[in-house]
This record gives structure tokens, C-alpha cells and sequence, in this order.
């Protein structure tokens, strides 16, 4: 029967598939021996676990590197178990495989003197050294086992995939059989594909997996190099990271320690140690607060936070507050360590996994225990792994809410139940504590709760009553975090990952479309009132150092809200392609290489460029920026995000 052929066809072709697998685990083992020294497996049972959790990229890897293989050999043409057809597919298979797989023994050697899997920042490493024929010439002689073992390998992988062959058995059956079986069988491959070079899954509440995922796994921060592969690594940092040291003209140490003043010490307040919970909003641009748009004149201008505005007026509010980044998974590292990401995510560079200063490693220094709470799958967005690499002791997802009965069916819990679970997990932690929640429900599709839909409307746009969902469980929240011991003695911020739909004009600006609410709300304390210079979500970790009188310097490209001396106001952040920096008068529109206009404060929408008006101020703002890209890639390249890192 034909369709039992062209079975037979797709099992050889598994079989293939399957023996990458298997040496791409031979490859892991190595990996390990070569490198034990530095990662220490306790057991035999922890290895196991890691290379469990290794084939997902594996897959995506493996997925990759075959795919125009594996089209080739589902393709519908009655020719494909022919002779000649089957040697090409011989030398398709090994030419793309064993190129890749030939990049994990690299890091048998190249892992002790990089600590991380082999990424495309490698590039940026190579590209300026005019002797690569004579080094690769050296690795060749010090490193001759390794290419033993590469071509042992690659020997049996050959050997073990002429065991299995497709014979040859012409084809009898009439076209439409043949061409329909066919394409129902690309079909269903192709949808296998996609869901496994996603890392498994098709949910649109996760996105592919990076490097960054392979952290929610590990005990150890070091053993998600061992979860990974360096293909995988490879791809996909190849097309992604804009990560490379710069070195511009005027730039100096001096110009960095006077204009981005990176190592901060503040002596404002008395060392005290309250507690700190961040709330990192979903999507709440500053357009949805009555409180932060009292001086927009937006003519009748509604509000969808009626809590969060009554709070305001206990709190310290910033009206002028901007996000670094435009996306979810760029919030977490500026708000948490100050680290901003502009082109592509700082989270899902090569550049992660490294020892990172942060408001998690400051109080920890001193004392405190931390936590950080998503309602979604605990591997969405990054949000676990970075956790691990912050060293935040304690993640609470939708794993340990344990309740699907409250999940919304698209991304994760309900916040109401949710920040009800976070309360009483705080009310079960020692003083001082840290704590920071991600919450998921302002968000597309944009749905509520079936026993709210005739309480928070639809509005102007679908995600108003989300906003105003996610404004009742904060209320809800604070009626109850006010009679736990902890809730006077605590620092309470609010503030955005990124703004979301607009109705407004006014917000469609392409500067206002970065416009978030920052608040800061301290029970009884002086901490009160409206502050409307440039902020930003770098300056929240800084800020709440000043606050309890940190008394160490610490790495920071943000500065203290509530400081007025030591540096001026300023904005940084990127559309993709164009960094945006704003500072006294003016905004400045730079591409990374020179100034594409200059426009005065006030001009949100950048519709007059002054750049043929160039003054002095003009010049110092560009000399600023310029500055703090340079650091921030020197530092982060560098492996250089804590201060105190001597590696």
C-alpha cells in the first residue's frame, strides 16, 4: 500500500532525527567531562535532570539546523527512495549537522576561558584580530584530541545512519492518493516543527525560548550551560544581539565619571531597613491615571484607576516617568537592576548570565530575603530564569498558586486571586523583605472575570476595563496588606513594564508612547506629593537605596528620584533602532553612530528638528549620550555589571 511507503519514509526520516539526539547528548556528556571542574554535578541523578531539561534546545537546535532536510525528505516527489535521491539527502544531512555539532566540542576547550556557551558575540571577540589563521593553526596542535574526538563522533554518527535505509519500491498508486497522504503528512510536520523550535509549545503566552530559559531549570546558575547547547546558543544569538563594545571620540573615563556617574553612594537619609514591593503593572501607560495627567489638559479626560489615584494622594508621584525598553521582558531588568535594554532585549542577549549588582544583591547584602511573583506559566517571558540569575530566593507562578480554577485561560491568574496569594505568602516572610509581582491580566486579548463584566466596562478601548480590573485587585490587595505587621514598615512603588493601547492623541507622541506611571507610597511617611523632572524605570533602583540609606556605593546608570544635587533628570531609551535621549531642553535623536535631530522639550510628537540650530547644550546632550552607550555595552560585554566582580 502506498500510504505504508511513504510511512516507512517519515519512520526513517524520525530515525534520523533521533540520532542527532543522541550524539547531541554524547556532546553534553563531553561538554561535562571536559569542564567538571567549573560545574560540579553533585549527583548522577542531578546530570540526569539537567540533560532532561536540555532537550528543548536541543530540539530547536536540532529542528533548525535539519529543517531544509526535512522538507526535502517529505516533499511529495515518487523519486524521493531513490538511489541518487538518497545519497543527497546523505550528504544534506551531514554537511548541516556536523557543522553544527562540530560548535559544542569548541566549548569543550573555549567554556573554561569564557564561563558561557559559545554565542554570535563571539564576532565581536574574533572580528578585530588579523591572525586567525595562525591561532586556528595553534588550536589545531594544542587542542588535537578534540578533533580526534569531533571525527570519532562524527564516524559513528555516519556509521549509525547507514544502519537504516530507505529501499527502493516503485510507486503504483494513483496520484491523488499519493499527493494527498503527502500533503497531509507536510502538513502535520511542519506544525510539529513550529512548536518545537518554540521550545514545545504553541501558547501565545510564551515565546520561543532563549538562552535566558535554560535558568529556570538550574539549582545552580552555572549548570544552565549544561542545559543548553552551543548551536542552539549560536542561532539564536546570531541575528539578535546588538551587543558590541563602542569606542566614540571624546569618550573617556573622566567624560563617564562626570556625564553617566555609573557607581553611585547617597548620604541623604538615615540606614534603615523597611521593607520594598515592587508592583510591575502589565501594560499601564500613564494614560490610564486621573493623578498623572491632572496638568495634560486632555479635554475630557477619563480615568480608569480610581484606587491607584486615591493612593496618589499619599504618595510620591513622578508625572514626567518613562520606560527604558518596549516590551514586558524589558521591564524586569531596568526596573530590578537598572539595566536598560535598547535594540534587542538585555535578558535575551548572550549577556545574562553573569554576577549583576542589583536592588535583589544590595539587600540581600543586607539582610533581607527576596521573592518575585508572575501568575503565568512559570517559564513565560524569561521571568524565572532572570529571578535565578538575580538570585531572588523565592519564585511563585502559576505552578505554586496551584489553582487553575482561577487561571484566564490565555496567560496566566487572575490578579485579584493572585495578589491575594502574594499577601499571604508575604504575611509568611521574615523581615526585612523584598518582593516584586509581575501582573498579567491588562493585557490582549483583554479579558476579565466573568463576575466583573457588568462592573468594569469596556471604555474607549478593550484594555480600560482591564486597567480597571487590575486597579480593583490592587485595592483589594492594600484593604487586606493593611491589617498584615509588615504593611507600615514597607516601601511600596508602582510602576509600568511598558504603556499599551491609546485613545488619546495626546499619547500617540512617539515620545508619550513610552510614558508610564511611577509612584512611590510609604504608609505615613514624608514621602508625599508631585515631582514632574524626567524619570525613568532605571532610577527605581537607586531610589529606594537613597531611600534607606544604602550605605555602600553601588553600580547604577539611574539616579534617585528623591535626590536633587547630584544629577540632573535625563531619559534614555530606544525605538529599535534609534536611541532616544532626553535631558534638560531637548531630546535627542541618536542612530547609535551620530545625532539625527534635536528637538526642544516640549515637541513629544518630533516634529521640528533643531539640529541645524546646533548649540552648545545640544552638543553636551549628544557627548551624554554617547557616554552612556559606551559604559552601559562596556559594562555589559564586559561582564562587568557588578562592580566588585573581579573575573
Amino acid at each position: 500500500m502506498l500510504k505504508h511507503w511513504r510511512l516507512s519514509e517519515y519512520k526513517v526520516l524520525l530515525y534520523r532525527i533521533l540520532l542527532a539526539y543522541l550524539f547531541y547528548f554524547f556532546a553534553r556528556v563531553l561538554f561535562y567531562v571536559f569542564n567538571a571542574g567549573l560545574l560540579k554535578v553533585p549527583s548522577l541523578a542531578e546530570f540526569a535532570r539537567l540533560c532532561y531539561y536540555g532537550i528543548p534546545f536541543d530540539t530547536t537546535a536540532i529542528l533548525y539546523v535539519n529543517m531544509l532536510f526535512i522538507v526535502c525528505s517529505i516533499i511529495p516527489v515518487k523519486k524521493a527512495t531513490t538511489v541518487s535521491y538518497q545519497k543527497f539527502l546523505f550528504y544534506l544531512y551531514f554537511a548541516t549537522n556536523l557543522l553544527a555539532y562540530a560548535t559544542n566540542f569548541i566549548d569543550l576547550i573555549y567554556y573554561k576561558y569564557t564561563y558561557a556557551r559559545t554565542t554570535a558575540a563571539v564576532m565581536n571577540v574574533i572580528e578585530h584580530e588579523n591572525n586567525m589563521a595562525q591561532l586556528m593553526l595553534s588550536f589545531v596542535v594544542d587542542f588535537w584530541y578534540v578533533f580526534v574526538l569531533f571525527f570519532v563522533f562524527a564516524g559513528l554518527w555516519i556509521w549509525a545512519y547507514k544502519r537504516i535505509r530507505v529501499d527502493f519500491k516503485p510507486y503504483t498508486s494513483k496520484n491523488l492518493h499519493y499527493y494527498g497522504f503527502s500533503t497531509a503528512g507536510f502538513l502535520l510536520i511542519a506544525a510539529l516543527i513550529v512548536g518545537g523550535i518554540r521550545g514545545g509549545d504553541f501558547k501565545k503566552s510564551t515565546r520561543p525560548i532563549n538562552l535566558l530559559d535554560a535558568s529556570r531549570h538550574v539549582k545552580n546558575i552555572v549548570h544552565s550551560d549544561i542545559v543548553l547547547n552551543t548551536p542552539f546558543a549560536l542561532i539564536r544569538t546570531m541575528f539578535s544581539n546588538s551587543f558590541a563594545k563602542t569606542n566614540y571620540p571624546g569618550v573617556n573615563a573622566q567624560v563617564i565619571l562626570e556625564k553617566v556617574m555609573p557607581i553611585k553612594q547617597y548620604h541623604n537619609h538615615p540606614f534603615t531597613k523597611p521593607n520594598v514591593v515592587i508592583f510591575i503593572l502589565e501594560s499601564n501607560g500613564r494614560e490610564y491615571y486621573g493623578a498623572f495627567n491632572k496638568k495634560a489638559n486632555i479635554k475630557d479626560f477619563k480615568s480608569h484607576t480610581p484606587f491607584l489615584d486615591s493612593l496618589a494622594n499619599h504618595s510620591m508621584i513622578f508625572t514626567n516617568a518613562y520606560t527604558n525598553g518596549r516590551q514586558s521582558i524589558h521591564g524586569m531588568s531596568s526596573i530590578l537592576a537598572g539595566i536598560p535594554s535598547f535594540k534587542d532585549a538585555f535578558t535575551s542577549s548572550p549577556y545574562p548570565k553573569q554576577k549583576i549588582e542589583s536592588i535583589v544583591s544590595t539587600l540581600e547584602g543586607i539582610g533581607y530575603n527576596s521573592s518575585f511573583f508572575h501568575g503565568a506559566a512559570n517559564g513565560s517571558m524569561g521571568f524565572l530564569g532572570f529571578s535565578n540569575i538575580l538570585g531572588i530566593d523565592q519564585y511563585y507562578g502559576r505552578t505554586e498558586f496551584n489553582d487553575d480554577s482561577q487561571f484566564d485561560g490565555f496567560w496566566g491568574i487572575w490578579d485579584e486571586p493572585f495578589l491575594q496569594f502574594m499577601k499571604q505568602k508575604l504575611d509568611g516572610q521574615k523581615q526585612p523583605f523584598f518582593s516584586s509581582v509581575f501582573t498579567v491580566s491588562s493585557h490582549e486579548p483583554y479579558n476579565i472575570p466573568e463576575k466583573y463584566k457588568g462592573k468594569f466596562k469596556e471604555g474607549d478601548v478593550p484594555i480600560h476595563k482591564c486597567i480597571e480590573y487590575t486597579d480593583y485587585s490592587l485595592k483589594r490587595f492594600f484593604q487586606e496588606a493593611k491589617k498584615s505587621p509588615w504593611y507600615k514598615n514597607t516601601i511600596f512603588v508602582m510602576v509600568a513594564d511598558h504603556g499599551n493601547t491609546t485613545f488619546y492623541k495626546e499619547y500617540r507622541r512617539p515620545i508619550e508612547r513610552f510614558a508610564i506611571p511611577i509612584m512611590i507610597f510609604k504608609p505615613d511617611s514624608e514621602y508625599v506629593g508631585v515631582d514632574e523632572d524626567l524619570a525613568q524605570q532605571i532610577d527605581i533602583y537607586p531610589t529606594i537605596l537613597d531611600m534607606i540609606g544604602y550605605p555602600k556605593p553601588f553600580r547604577s546608570w539611574g539616579r534617585s528620584l528623591l535626590d536633587k544635587k547630584t544629577q540632573e533628570p535625563f531619559v534614555i531609551n530606544s525605538t529599535g533602532s534609534l536611541y532616544q535621549f532626553s535631558k534638560g531642553d531637548y531630546i535627542c535623536i541618536f542612530d547609535g553612530k551620530k545625532s539625527l535631530g534635536f528637538y526642544d522639550k516640549n515637541d513629544k510628537a518630533l516634529q521640528h528638528n533643531l539640529i541645524g540650530q546646533r548649540n552648545a547644550a545640544m552638543n553636551d546632550l549628544e557627548l551624554r549620550c554617547k557616554a552612556f552607550i559606551q559604559d552601559y555595552m562596556d559594562r555589559v560585554v564586559g561582564q562587568k555589571l557588578d562592580p566588585l566582580n573581579t573575573k
